[in-house]
């Protein structure tokens, strides 16, 4: 006879049930690989403050790239950290809630903030002349708070639907809460029905935005193409953009499709690192690569590096 746990009011994460014997080095890790995203990140923000000369729509929307990669990070991190010192993984169901909404914004934003990116290569290379009257700062602040509320009215909507279902499981087999996991434990297949149309409409309007990013590039490449100052650029600024995009893309569906269609059968330290990649991969790899590729920032902050050591001697 099933159980009827419709009033669930906390959640027990079953991620780390295998990996407990090895909990101090995995804290360890964990906790210095959270150190080394907060610090790249920190740094690439404060460095595009600071410096006046970067305050242009490129470097601007790359500080809010980072900005968003330390809010998704802060959704997961802090709590991994607790329960790698914890006997009993569990969360309450607000709290669950909560951090299937920040990691999923932090999805979203991230998409939503590299299509806008894609927008401005696009102007630059493509339209050189029409850049500074197209993407003024005030046209730039609108499309960064456009890229942050328009998320957070999707997937809030996700959310809400989500919290309507009577759950007959409060055992979420994951490190983290996300809307999916969730879903699945519904009593009735047919309560999910409104949530599964919300959450296509949502791919969809996503896939949207991936095609967006596909027609800017074709028109930047075919720009490029008979120009050697454009190639420059497109090597400058859109290569680490679409290091990005694809580092992003790949974590991302990589999750998507083990969330939805993965097998059991796959051991939970492989299930662990899929489930993660998203969280773990870009936060660290776009700074670095921003900030090797672009001759301003890396110049910057080796210039303080610099700096400091002669202070010191």
């Amino acid at each position: 006879m099933m159980h009827n746990f419709s009033h669930v009011r906390f959640f027990f994460l079953s991620g780390l049930t295998e990996t407990m014997n090895y909990r101090v080095v995995l804290f360890s890790l964990t906790f210095l690989c959270y150190c080394f995203v907060v610090l790249v990140n920190v740094a690439l923000i404060v460095t595009i403050i600071l410096d006046k000369n970067m305050h242009e729509p490129m470097y601007i929307l790359l500080c809010t790239f980072c900005m968003n990669g330390l809010y998704g990070t802060t959704g997961f991190y802090p709590k991994i950290l607790w329960d790698l010192l914890s006997p009993v993984h569990v969360i309450s169901y607000s709290g669950c809630l909560v951090q299937a909404l920040v990691i999923s914004l932090f999805v979203c934003n991230d998409l939503s903030i590299l299509t806008v990116m894609a927008y401005d290569r696009y102007v630059a290379i493509c339209r050189p002349l029409q850049y500074h009257s197209i993407m003024s700062k005030q046209r730039v602040l609108l499309l960064v708070c456009f890229s942050w509320l328009t998320p957070f009215c999707i997937m809030g909507t996700n959310i809400i639907l989500t919290s309507r279902l009577k759950l007959c499981s409060p055992y979420i087999e994951r490190l983290f809460c996300v809307n999916w996991a969730i879903v699945k434990l519904a009593c009735f297949p047919a309560d999910t029905i409104v949530n599964n149309i919300v959450s296509y409409i949502t791919i969809i309007i996503y896939l949207f935005h991936g095609l967006f990013i596909v027609w800017s590039y074709m028109y930047v490449l075919k720009t490029c193409v008979n120009s050697i100052e454009n190639r420059a650029k497109f090597m400058q600024t859109c290569v680490p953009h679409l290091t990005s995009l694809l580092i992003f893309i790949v974590a991302v569906l990589c999750d998507i499709m083990h969330l939805r269609y993965g097998s059991r059968n796959l051991p939970q330290t492989i299930n662990n690192f899929i489930a993660v990649e998203f969280l773990v991969i870009p936060p660290i790899m776009n700074p670095l690569i921003y900030g090797f590729k672009l001759t301003k920032i890396r110049d910057r902050i080796l210039g303080h590096i610099t700096f400091k050591i002669k202070l010191f001697r």
